[in-house]
This record gives structure tokens, sequence and C-alpha cells, in this order.
């Protein structure tokens, strides 16, 4: 008789463990490796592809905007079709979309492609965590998965403007995205040879009108909010949008309260503490997203600095929250997640009025203070935010939850980069418009504040299941 020698064995129920894990969070890290690097190449994109402001914001937003309005629906096709199969649909064809977004001759054909990365975004994201939970049945195994799944936020966020600076110096803006080529096979393969097709549950409905209704409202906003900086926001097709997306949002809620089966369950926002956390969530990641794109903005036209430079720039923002988030576990047992939360929120609100202070002569050192203090304080209020809300929901919906949490900070982005984007369209005016926008994003973290402070309980309340 044959046996297995024990450290054999081990290695391989340890190498059977981790590739899936390595599949699933290759598929992670490269849809938020995709919010960061590209603003670091906007300058390049700007210059090659005779591109506005407003071109560079549908650059970004053609991504969030996709990603934000199919992410619950992606879930639910995961139920229906399998997570495995649609995962394995994402990767492909976010791969294939980043290199439609390398080979784009002219600025449309670009924003059209990264509108695709968008979907194969929200196809990777809700289906990686759902096969995360049915891969890892153990609770601590789960756990522990889901924390490495989780901290390739970070690494995706941090590596972002540090690659893509280095890329863009060295080979050009089409370089961030032929870097997505390798990472999607190989992360298409590994998911093909190491997890297994998952099996379907109950086929829950698509809920395709209150999609449709979602989606519209969400691409009329963005579309009269970035659009209205160049038509005017008096113009006919401005006022028309807001008006739409005003109409298809009530039709939104009526549709999603009346269905048998809603895309989302209005019921969840009956809880306040749920409620008030996805309005910190769209805060947080509005004020994320718009600083990134105006600080990238200004160190490259106002400050003259190379993209490899400005991602070097970045690194105090980024290495702080990389620090915050590792930290957040350990204050949030001793200090408690309301009060991590709020002290993140006042953190990162003084360093949005600092930043509504600096002038192109202002120095790095203190500029690096101030992007340090705002990037760790929004990373103190990710993990804290995301608990309190999951811990406010029903367990049958924590799926559904959380989802609805991804969405709110998708939408976040999506409005931030429109708002605050705007402000700085106007190269005459671009320092008056970036301090604006800073002061617009202060105050948009002190409603965080006072919503967290009001509404959010600092325990958790039973709930029916």
């Amino acid at each position: 008789m044959i046996t297995t020698p024990p450290q054999q064995t081990i290695q391989q129920k340890t190498t059977q463990t981790m590739m899936p894990l390595l599949a699933l969070c290759l598929g992670y890290f490269m849809t938020i490796l995709d919010v960061t690097i590209v603003n670091v190449a906007l300058v390049d994109m700007k210059e090659h592809l005779n591109a506005n402001v407003t071109g560079l914001q549908w650059i970004v937003d053609g991504y969030a905007l996709v990603f934000a309005s199919l992410l619950l629906t992606s879930g639910a096709l995961g139920d229906r079709r399998g997570n495995r199969t649609i995962f394995l649909v994402g990767f492909a064809l976010f791969t294939l979309a980043s290199t439609l977004c390398s080979l784009a001759s002219t600025l449309l054909v670009l924003q059209i492609a990264r509108a695709f990365q968008g979907l194969g975004a929200a196809l990777l994201v809700p289906n990686s965590l759902a096969l995360l939970s049915t891969i890892y049945t153990e609770a601590h195994k789960r756990a522990q998965a889901i924390g490495i799944w989780a901290a390739v936020a970070s690494i995706g966020a941090l590596s972002g403007p540090l690659l893509g600076g280095f890329l863009v110096n060295a080979f050009g803006w089409r370089s961030i995205f032929l870097i997505n080529l390798p990472i999607g096979i190989l992360g298409f393969l590994l998911t093909l040879h190491s997890v297994a097709p998952s099996t379907r549950v109950a086929r829950r409905s698509l809920d395709l009108p209150g999609q449709v209704a979602g989606m519209l409202a969400l691409g009329m906003l963005t579309f009269a909010l970035i659009e209205g900086n160049s038509l005017g926001i008096l113009s006919p097709l401005i006022l028309a949008a807001y008006t739409g997306s005003i109409l298809f949002f009530l039709l939104f809620l009526w549709r999603e309260k009346t269905a048998n089966h809603p895309m989302l369950p209005l019921k969840l926002f009956s809880e306040r503490t749920f409620s008030a956390t996805n309005v910190v969530a769209l805060c947080q990641t509005f004020t994320f997203t718009g600083f990134i794109f105006v600080i990238s903005l200004f160190l490259q036209e106002m400050q003259h600095y190379s993209p490899s430079l400005t991602g070097l720039a970045l690194l105090p923002s980024f290495g702080c929250a990389l620090l915050a988030t590792s930290l957040s576990g350990m204050l949030m047992t001793r200090m408690g997640t309301k009060r991590v939360m709020n002290i993140g929120l006042i953190l990162a609100a003084f360093g949005c009025f600092g930043l509504a202070l600096v002038e192109t002569h202002t120095s790095y050192l203190l500029l690096a203070c101030l992007i340090a203090i705002l990037g760790g304080g929004l990373a103190l209020v990710l993990p804290a935010m995301t608990n309190a809300a999951i811990s406010h929901a029903p367990r049958s919906q924590s799926g559904i939850a959380s989802g609805m949490l991804n969405v709110s900070r998708q939408v976040g982005g999506v409005i931030g980069v429109a708002i605050l984007g705007a402000l700085v369209g106007k190269q005459q005016a671009f320092l008056s418009g970036m301090h604006l926008a800073f002061a617009i994003a202060g105050g948009v973290l002190l409603l965080a504040l006072g919503t967290a402070m009001i509404f959010v309980r600092t325990r958790e309340v039973p709930l029916a299941r």
C-alpha cells in the first residue's frame, strides 16, 4: 500500500486552497487597479487624443457608471447562471476591453471601451465574493480569505499611481491597459482549473425594469453634471437630463416597492444605521475619486510633474491609507466602529479644507502631509462603515446589503468625478476651481460626519431574520 507523506498532503491542500483565492483576488485586483491607474495617465491622454477635461471625466466615469449600475444585477445573474461562469465571463470581457482601450485611436473609442471594462468589473466583483463564501465553508477560513480579498483593494489602489506613472513615462498611456492582459489571462486560467463549477441557487429575478430605470437615472445625472460645464447649466438638454434623471429615479423607487422580486428591497433602508452608512459610503468615495482626479491634474498641469513623479507624489496618501486599513480592525475593537468612522471623517475633512488653500508655490512637504491625512482618514472610514452596515442588515440579506454598499460607493465616485472635475475644467481658472472643489469635498465629509453621529447606532440591534 502506497501512502502519501503528511508533508506532501499538507502542500497539496495548501495549493488547493490558495489557487482559487489567488484567482479571485486577481479579478478584484484588476478592477481596483483601474480605478487609480488611469488618473496618472490623464494628461498624456489629453495630449495624444486632443481631449478636454470633460472628455477625461468620461474616461473615468464611463467605467464607474457601468460598474455601479450593474453590480446588483450581476450578483443575481451569477445566482442564475453560476457564479464561476459569470466570473469567467467577467475576466474575458475585462481583458478584451483592456485590449480595446490600448488600441483606441480616438477619444470616443476609448470611452466606449472603458464602459465595457466597467461591465467586466461589475461581473467580477460580486461573483468573486460569492465564490469565496462557497469555496471556504469554515467560518475562520472564510474570514481569513475575505480579509485577504479585501486587502487586495488597498494594494490595487496603492500600486495604481506608482505602476501607472512608471508605465506612462516609459511606454505611454496605452501601456496602463496592456498591463491587464497578463493579469486577466492568468486569472482566467487559474479560475478555469482551480475553481469548481458553482451550483446554481434558486432563480433570482433579474428585475430588468428596475435595472434599466436605475441605470438611466444615474446615466442622465452623470451626463448633466459633466456636460453642464460646457453646454451650460440652463441649456435645454441639461435641464432635460436632470428632469429625466429625477423621473427615472422615481420610477426605480416605484418599481422596487411594487415588484415581487425587487433588485433592491427597500425595506433594508428602514434600518437607520444601514441607511446612514450608505450615505457615508457615497460621501467617502465622492471625495476619494474626486480627490484623485483633481490632484493628479494639479500635479501634472500646474506643478508640471511627470506621470512617474505624480505617482510618487501620491504615495503618502496611499501609504497612510494602507496603514490605516491594517490598523482599523484593532482600532474598532478598542474604540468602537462609530468612533473610528467619525475620527476618519474628521481627519479627511481637515485634509480637504487644507487642500482648498494650496497654491502653485506651496511646498511639497505641506502638500504631502495634507494628502496623507486625507488618505488615512478616508481609509479609516471604509472598514468601519462596512462593518456597521453589514452588522445591521438581516443575515438573510447580507449579500444584497453588501452589494448595495458597493453601489453607493461607486455612485459616489461617479458623482465626485463629475462635480469636482467640472470645477477644474477651465485651465485659466484651475486653481480657483480646485479650491472650491476641495471645499465642497470637505463639506460633503462634514455632512457624512453629521449623518454618522446622529443615525449610526453604537451596537448591533437584533433584527427579524
